[in-house]
């Protein structure tokens, strides 16, 4: 990270000009009418700029002309190997104007500048390069002994994908989509979430700079209720993917049925699982992730470690040590390069997670650390907090917060823990500390979740799967596998 200084980054800000239109066919495009919404930074409560309001023929038009591209050819039958160049390309491109996409995270979203460069930035880089270097190395299906026939079988692109992306990592879950969608072939109409487009917008702007042919990749902005509904009942949309809320996923799939009936792919939410056993290889390093599991991008993760399972032997450790670690972050402006810990997203989230701690403290559990008031202080911020005597039915331990509000559950033995993580609606991610080989393999086999972390947590690359099962959703992104929701399989028997 070049700039280490608050002043640097200010410096930066005033510099940089923020995205002011939607991203349509290589160019800034305005909404029908000129409607516009304004774009709030948690930071400090600041109307960054105002953005298109999409309407429905906004959306339409946006959609068809994606389709025009994709039906051109001028990417869809192009060689797989000039597709990976513009994506590798393109990622050169965002490394080059790292900087400058780490502020706009940081001021779209909250996330600490310096956790957008290194961690959000790093995958989002990274992963565009994987699939770029990837593109000119799949390979179809002959099978072989037809002594009579020719019988092969081909991924071929679906059209335009549809994507929906969330707030909480605005670039990273996006390139869990877009990339992999465009090596294949396809066009790509992106609507990222309101709270957070500026990021995304001028990726898209970088992309057409690294040759993506206009049309190709569309993003436009607006509303959920409004501009989200109008992509994904548009019957010229081939597939939807979706990271987001469950209840959001799930009336996608109403708009499916009542529109075109559209494959949906649904990254949703979570309540993660975190189990410590007594024989923890590093103890120490349990404790302290465990901490960071809640507090990493403030709590705001589907994957958090929101449900704390710990052996009752060690369950004041633990705790102990966890508060410790939440103590000691540096809360602060986002553009501090020394603050690890933001604000929540919005005034709205915020309110809702204080809520949430105010619930908790009407049962019987503990609050050992936080509080349900807001920090005072301009933004939208809030303290770590920490249950202990939560039950696993308690709805501490069932609703997804989405901020840092980490709930401990005590257990007794390995059957114990098993059932009280099983005991939810979510299958994402899960975690085992434990230095017993045989119980790392038998606990990470009965785990109902998609993702199984052994001593450590929220670990992988670019090679392995990211989904759920259960109201996590279904289909994963990432790797190989994250083109096979962007493809479909076709039969040619040709006689001989």
């Amino acid at each position: 990270m070049k700039l280490t200084q608050l002043d640097d980054w200010l410096k930066l800000r005033a510099d940089v000009n923020l995205p002011s239109g939607m991203w349509i066919n290589g160019g800034s495009a305005a909404a029908e009418g000129g409607a516009t919404s304004p774009l709030v930074s948690p930071r400090d409560g600041e109307i960054l700029t105002h953005l298109p309001a999409a309407s429905a023929h906004d959306v339409a038009e946006a959609v068809r002309s994606a389709r025009a591209a994709f039906d051109s050819g001028v990417w869809s039958r192009i060689s797989p190997r000039e597709r990976g160049e513009v994506l590798i390309r393109w990622a050169d491109l965002i490394e080059q104007h790292r900087d400058e996409m780490a502020l706009l995270i940081s001021l779209e979203m909250g996330k600490p500048v310096s956790v957008a460069w290194n961690v959000e930035l790093k995958t989002t880089i990274g992963l565009i390069r994987w699939y770029g270097e990837l593109a000119d190395k799949l390979m179809d299906e002959s099978p072989r002994g037809k002594a009579d026939a020719l019988a092969l079988v081909t991924r071929e692109p679906m059209g335009v994908v549809a994507a929906i992306t969330p707030w909480n990592f605005p670039m990273t879950l996006s390139t869990f989509k877009m990339p992999a969608a465009l090596v294949a072939g396809n066009t790509v109409v992106l609507k990222p979430a309101s709270q957070s487009p500026l990021s995304v917008l001028r990726a898209a702007e970088l992309a057409t700079e690294a040759g993506l042919p206009d049309g190709v990749l569309q993003v436009v902005t607006g509303s959920g209720p409004i501009t989200g509904a109008a992509l994904a009942t548009d019957d010229n949309v081939a597939t939807l993917t979706f990271t987001g809320s469950t209840d959001v996923g799930k009336q996608l799939l109403h708009y499916s049925a009542d529109s075109n009936a559209k494959p949906v792919w649904l990254e949703l939410g979570g309540k993660s699982p975190n189990i410590i056993f007594p024989d923890a290889p590093d103890m120490a390093e349990a404790i302290s992730t465990a901490g960071w599991a809640i507090a990493f991008n403030s709590g705001q993760m589907c994957t958090a470690g929101s449900r704390l399972l710990v052996h009752r032997s060690i369950h004041d450790e633990v705790v102990a040590g966890v508060t410790e670690y939440l103590s000691a972050l540096k809360i602060g402006d986002p553009l501090d390069p020394d603050t690890n810990f933001g604000p929540l997203a919005s005034r709205r989230h915020r309110d809702e997670v204080l809520t949430e701690i105010s619930k908790g403290k009407q049962t019987s559990a503990e609050l050992v650390l936080g509080s349900d008031r807001p920090l005072d202080r301009a933004g939208w911020f809030v303290e770590p907090a920490i249950f202990t005597g939560v039950q696993a039915d308690d709805r501490l331990a069932q609703h997804e917060i989405f901020g840092p509000v980490v709930s401990v559950l005590a257990f007794d033995d390995e059957d114990d823990a098993i059932a009280i993580a099983n005991n939810s609606d979510y299958g994402l991610g899960s975690a085992v500390w434990t230095a017993d080989l045989s119980r790392a393999a038998r606990v990470s086999r009965r785990l109902d979740a998609g993702l199984v972390w052994v001593n450590c947590f929220e670990e992988g690359d670019y090679s392995v799967p990211f989904g759920g099962r259960k109201l996590s959703g279904h289909g994963g992104d990432k790797s190989v596998h994250g083109l096979e929701k962007f493809t479909s399989t076709k039969t040619t028997w040709m006689a001989i």
